[in-house]
């Protein structure tokens, strides 16, 4: 009988986050889903097993080591250790730069590019553990956004983050590729459905807007790719979008 894979989603909120795990449960997956209020994820939890897979939730600030590395050494006690981590995290604040505070800065940056590095370290630790008993390393990847590419006018405050992001994740892959671990970085260049109050899907029309379950298929067949051709970065987005 195959081993049961164990998949790790940092950021769990009810657009992408709750799909990716849907989506890997779906697949027979553990899923350990982390957040900073792992009480809203109880339910999700539950409903996991009914998908075929089965859910912890468990709370971890992405930008506090010692959260970081207690989530990783839970998981590897009660689940195993992981073969997929998604870092889903991020925070953005739309000011000018004028308006925005030192600590309004680093908080955004600290979400998204200090917490990538403390989740991607701990994920390649507990993979090469893996890897140097003889088995099979793993796939990390991380979410990025349309400003992973470009800083808008008042997007300062997500556009130097995911920058970062990317940025680690280019290192990353380059530094443990060839040890056998897959790291690969998404950007999502549009708006997610159900991310947004007030955000109707029918306002642009069918297909519009990119759907979290068509993400988190994406994400999960990217794990899926064969060694000898192995995706390093992917954009999304909907066919009506322009770039």
């Amino acid at each position: 009988m195959a081993e049961q894979e164990i998949a790790v989603v940092v950021g769990v909120g009810p657009g992408l986050g709750a799909s990716l795990a849907r989506r890997f449960a779906k697949a027979g997956m553990a899923v350990a889903l982390a957040a900073r209020t792992p009480d809203k994820l109880a339910p999700l939890a539950k409903e996991l097993k009914s998908l075929g897979g089965q859910g912890r939730a468990y709370a971890c600030d992405a930008t506090a080591p010692r959260e970081v590395e207690s989530l990783f050494g839970r998981v590897k006690a009660e689940l195993g250790i992981p073969h997929l981590v998604v870092h889903n995290a991020s925070a953005f604040m739309r000011k000018g730069i004028l308006d925005t505070t030192v600590e309004e800065f680093e908080r955004c940056w600290r979400v998204s590019c200090l917490g990538g590095f403390l989740v991607g370290a701990a994920a390649v630790r507990a993979m090469l553990s893996r890897v140097e008993a003889g088995g099979a390393g793993g796939t990390i990847v991380f979410t990025g956004a349309t400003a992973s590419l470009r800083g808008g006018a008042m997007f300062h405050n997500l556009a130097v983050g995911k920058f970062g992001l990317r940025a680690l994740a280019q290192s990353m892959a380059r530094e443990f590729q060839p040890k056998g671990i897959h790291v690969a970085h998404a950007i999502i260049d549009g708006q997610i459905a159900g991310e947004r109050a007030g955000y109707r899907r029918d306002e642009r029309g069918p297909d519009a807007i990119l759907e979290p379950d068509a993400i988190a298929d994406a994400y999960y067949q990217v794990h899926r790719q064969p060694r000898s051709a192995w995706t390093l970065e992917f954009d999304l987005r909907p066919w009506v979008e322009k770039f």
